[in-house]
């Protein structure tokens, strides 16, 4: 992964196989982008995907973040549900340990700027346990010394992630049934939000490099992702 002074600047991606990520992924591809994207995997990415720009690096997603070199840019779209990880300790081992972990290697190897999926009602003081390891993520990920950070809050996402191999989420399928009908009326800091509306706002957040920490919440996204 390494870069010669005539390659462009780097942009990490982690959690490329997800709703978020994914619609990411064809951001950071799309024509007239000069950038080089290397995507970070466990397992190789499915289905594959051709662009002379871009590399799939699979293994240990910290430690591939941590052997990176010209990085600029950083984007972890990394999560799970409790009911998926099985505990709220494996559930913590990804949405605080993992995305933690690969936001302080891609800061030690020179990245200087990161977005971040975090969710809406994250506070580490809150009652809510996914609510509370969201909001202890943020505040570690605070702590790392980027330029600019972005951390996106979007409420219920709207996605098709049967189209990528995931496990459905009934509260996303129902959701988008159900307020369809009335989604202009619902206020937008808690309308459900289309993942590509996500992935448009975060990097035109990240691209505006406003110096210390920006909030996305799902109101500022929706009108950032237009």
């Amino acid at each position: 992964m390494a870069a010669s002074a005539a390659d462009p600047p780097t942009v990490i991606l982690a959690g490329a196989s997800g709703l978020i990520g994914r619609a990411l992924l064809d951001l950071l591809l799309a024509p007239g982008r000069s950038d080089r994207v290397a995507v970070l995997m466990r397992r190789p990415l499915a289905p594959p995907r051709s662009d002379p720009r871009l590399s799939v690096r699979t293994g240990e997603l910290a430690a591939l973040a941590g052997e990176a070199s010209g990085v600029r840019d950083v984007y972890i779209a990394l999560g799970t549900t409790i009911k998926v990880a099985g505990s709220e300790a494996a559930f913590r081992a990804v949405d605080f340990d993992l995305v933690v972990a690969v936001a302080r290697a891609a800061r030690s190897a020179g990245a200087t700027r990161l977005a971040v999926v975090s969710a809406l009602g994250a506070n580490a003081r809150s009652a809510i346990f996914y609510n509370r390891v969201k909001g202890e993520a943020e505040d570690a990920l605070k702590t790392l010394g980027y330029e600019s950070l972005v951390i996106a809050q979007p409420s219920l996402l709207i996605g098709d992630r049967a189209a990528l191999g995931q496990p459905t989420r009934s509260g996303e399928q129902f959701a988008a049934r159900f307020f369809a009908p009335v989604m202009p009326w619902i206020p937008a800091k808690v309308r459900p939000i289309a993942a590509a509306t996500v992935a448009k706002a975060m990097v035109a957040a990240l691209e505006q490099a406003t110096p210390g920490t920006r909030v996305l919440p799902s109101a500022e996204m929706q009108r950032l992702g237009r």
